[in-house]
């Protein structure tokens, strides 16, 4: 870790023997601070303070939450230079030994601030000095009234049926698993009212309480899945690529792999790309194992989310369910770690601390000895590439599960067709062919909004950003114009700014529009879309996903939000409306994030007994990565880039990193990156082993009225590349140009913009 010279502090008379605790603030400043023990207390008390404690400091004028990282009898600086700390903020540490020594290992690897990331990884009451207690939590049981209805009681009233039928299978449901289960409180006072339930609170300890293992049970596990059940080992560290098709049967695995760690005492933590995918999950678990089940992610309040982050600690939660900074959970009793969608890059937090969820999740299960599980049907090449170099086991699974089939795949060459927004005349025949036999269709635009833009069609002025380079996209609901990457709005113009015509058109297809148009092509058809701007309310998600699941027949419209990981058992077409996008990105992975993309889309096809098909429309059908991808598969593709990859020396062959640098004045930003690679070549310089690239602009150069820039480290080895991170990072922090620019470090980097 980088260290500093602390601050000058008023003298503190002491007269016990010199003491110093070493301690991490939630600081931008790189480096750890040195404290006195509080005032009050002995210096053999102290002394037995644990690493990981939470502590009350003075920083400044302001009173701050800090971690505890050693007790010490030595410091750089007098001690008559020092405060003493306030206080413990509780007497059990907040971090255990293990799990401060991640943190540790992550600050120091994706270079950055210690205390940043340590408070990171806590929930957000802990960060505020809150004690961590866990509370006795209110829940629902039926009463006698309620044991007596018969199944499938109380049909007109969906939810409040669901919450009855829940509680005849099981004892109690508490209050916080409402939320994951798809229902809320508003069910729960009606069921109440009706006398039908009763509310009960639970004890601390009845959650855990001996019982059955399981709900229900497991299904028959096909040969490919009996096979790769069977190596997956449970006694030590391995990573398994668990690389399965759309539809095969992974979630299965992943559930009897559990259930294996749960009959030995152990916990399992999950982790899953998407807040959206954290609900349906939780069911899925819930529904399957009698132990307790707790999620945590950003769609909690702060209360919920350390009542979950207690349970895990205390090893009352069984199973933990959450996104990518669930990584840091305490875990009592670890068993297994599993990451779904593996691939995915949500993964990697893109601001503050830059850690990915997935490679900290390799490292915690080899120092916790523990197997850990990646799952994807489009694995990363990252991925691919370890399991080809035997660092982790690949397990494949190539049929889809039961008597699904794979879907059939057709290309529609949009070049020289009349499109009826967005529509060739062969895709709105094959729609109106399913729907007439009442199965569901799903149509896959990933762009938000009415429009991509507006357009004069007098003068060509297109709507632009005032604060990015990016143009803005119309939306009619409600009708403004917005941007997606400073969240910028403004009403819709009614005349060109530039010429004044009135003759102002949306330019290009969004899900909005591809909604407005099949309204008008299936008016007798519900339209579903699905994107981030219908799915802002809470619960939005369950509640327009409804009908698919009760299998009416509708057609469902949306983004990626749609690709991943949703199981529509009567979705029989899907529909690519353009497929281009990726094909020609700037950023390398561009192409890979395509065929992982649609490929995952395309898996919404024909998942249950009915057969599926894909259409795929693009101006370029020819092109030699489409038709690798859907005529061959994701693998091929992936063979393809890989090979690329390697000429090209870039990552999984080379490592890289980015050093960022934006300001509200572009030539502060150049001129900080310039003697960031000045000084970098004095340190190292430039070789085979390790070149750099800028400084450039970003591939949006101006964004929320700040210029950006980039400077790319390409290494071949690791060590040297962080070696020259860690003392370029120390070095810049003295140049009094790092003051007058926003800068940042990104390790392995996921978005290269």
């Amino acid at each position: 870790m980088l260290r500093s010279q602390v601050f000058h502090y008023p003298v503190i008379n002491s007269m016990s023997q010199p003491l110093y605790f070493e301690v991490a603030i939630p600081t931008p400043l790189r480096r750890r601070f040195d404290y006195l023990p509080p005032a009050d207390i002995a210096p053999h008390a102290a002394k037995d303070w644990q690493p990981g404690t939470l502590l009350h400091l003075p920083f400044g004028q302001q009173t701050l939450v800090g971690v505890l990282l050693a007790v010490k009898n030595h410091t750089q600086a007098s001690a008559d230079q020092l405060k003493p700390v306030l206080g413990r903020v509780e007497e059990q540490p907040a971090f255990t030994a293990e799990l401060l020594e991640l943190c540790l290992w992550a600050a120091d690897y994706y270079q950055s601030p210690v205390g940043e990331a340590l408070h990171t990884a806590l929930p957000a009451l802990l960060r505020q000095g809150e004690v961590a207690v866990l509370s006795g939590e209110q829940g629902y049981r039926l009463t006698q009234e309620g044991k007596g209805l018969p199944q499938g009681a109380l049909k007109r009233a969906a939810k409040q049926a669901r919450l009855l039928e829940l509680l005849q299978e099981r004892e109690w449901i508490s209050r916080s698993e409402l939320e994951a289960l798809g229902l809320n409180p508003t069910h729960a006072r009606a069921l109440l009212q009706k006398g039908l339930i009763e509310e009960h609170q639970l004890r601390l300890s009845e959650s855990a309480s001996s019982g059955p293992l399981l709900r229900e049970a497991p299904l028959p596990p096909s040969e490919e899945q009996a096979e790769a059940l069977a190596s997956i080992h449970l006694d030590r560290f391995e990573v398994s690529l668990l690389d399965g098709a759309t539809g095969s049967g992974k979630t299965e695995i992943y559930l009897q792999t559990i259930a294996k760690v749960l009959e030995s005492g152990r916990q399992a933590l999950v982790l899953v790309p998407e807040i959206g995918l954290t609900p349906q999950t939780l069911a899925r678990f819930q529904r399957r194992f009698a132990l307790p089940v707790v999620a945590l992610h950003s769609g909690l309040n702060d209360r919920e989310r350390l009542q979950a982050w207690i349970k895990a600690r205390e090893g009352e939660a069984r199973i933990i369910i959450g996104t990518r900074s669930a990584i840091f959970t305490p875990l009592k009793n670890p068993g297994i770690i599993i990451l779904d969608e593996e691939h995915d890059a949500s993964f990697k937090q893109q601001d503050g601390f830059r850690y990915s969820a997935r490679d900290l999740a390799v490292v915690r299960a080899s120092r916790l000895n523990i197997p850990l599980i990646l799952g994807s049907a489009t694995p990363s090449l990252e991925s691919l590439h370890n399991a080809r170099t035997k660092r982790y086991q690949l397990l494949r699974l190539r049929r889809r599960a039961g008597n699904a089939r794979p879907p059939s795949v057709q290309l529609v060459d949009l070049r020289r067709l009349a499109l009826h927004d967005g529509f060739a005349p062969e895709t709105l025949a094959a729609m109106a062919t399913e729907i007439s036999a009442g199965n569901q269709v799903l149509v896959f635009i990933n762009r938000r909004g009415f429009a991509p833009t507006l357009e004069c069609l007098d003068c060509g002025w297109l709507a632009q950003c005032n604060h990015c380079d990016a143009r803005m996209t119309v939306h009619q609901q409600p009708r403004h114009l917005h941007c997606h990457h400073c969240d910028h709005q403004r009403p819709l113009p009614r005349r060109c700014p530039e010429c004044h015509s009135s003759r102002l058109e949306p330019l290009g297809q969004g899900t909005e529009r591809s909604e407005t148009a099949l309204r008008q092509a299936f008016p007798a058809t519900p339209i579903i879309r699905v994107d981030r701007d219908s799915t802002r309310a809470k619960d939005s998600m369950d509640r327009l996903l409804q009908p698919v699941h009760q299998g009416q027949a509708c057609i469902l419209v949306g983004t990626q939000m749609l690709a991943k990981g949703h199981h529509f058992a009567d979705v029989t077409l899907v529909v690519i409306l353009d497929a281009d996008a990726g094909l020609f990105s700037a950023d390398f992975r561009g192409p890979e994030r395509m065929g992982q993309l649609l490929l995952q889309v395309a898996g919404r096809a024909g998942r249950a007994e009915k057969p599926g098909r894909v259409i795929l429309q693009s101006h370029h059908v020819d092109h030699p990565l489409v038709q690798t991808l859907m005529m061959q598969g994701y693998h091929p593709l992936a063979e393809l880039l890989l090979n690329e990859r390697h000429a090209s020396q870039l990552p999984p062959f080379r490592y890289l990193a980015l050093l960022r640098a934006e300001s509200k004045r572009p030539e502060l930003a150049l001129e900080f990156l310039r003697l960031a690679r000045q000084l970098a070549q004095q340190l190292c310089p430039s070789s085979p082993a390790l070149h750099y690239l800028g400084p450039l602009p970003a591939a949006m150069e101006r964004r929320g009225d700040r210029f950006r820039y980039l400077l790319q480290f390409n290494a071949a080895q690791r060590r040297p590349l962080q070696q020259l991170l860690s003392q370029l990072a120390q070095q810049l922090e003295r140049q009094a140009l790092a003051r007058r620019v926003r800068w940042s470090i990104d390790v392995d980097p996921q978005e290269m913009n």
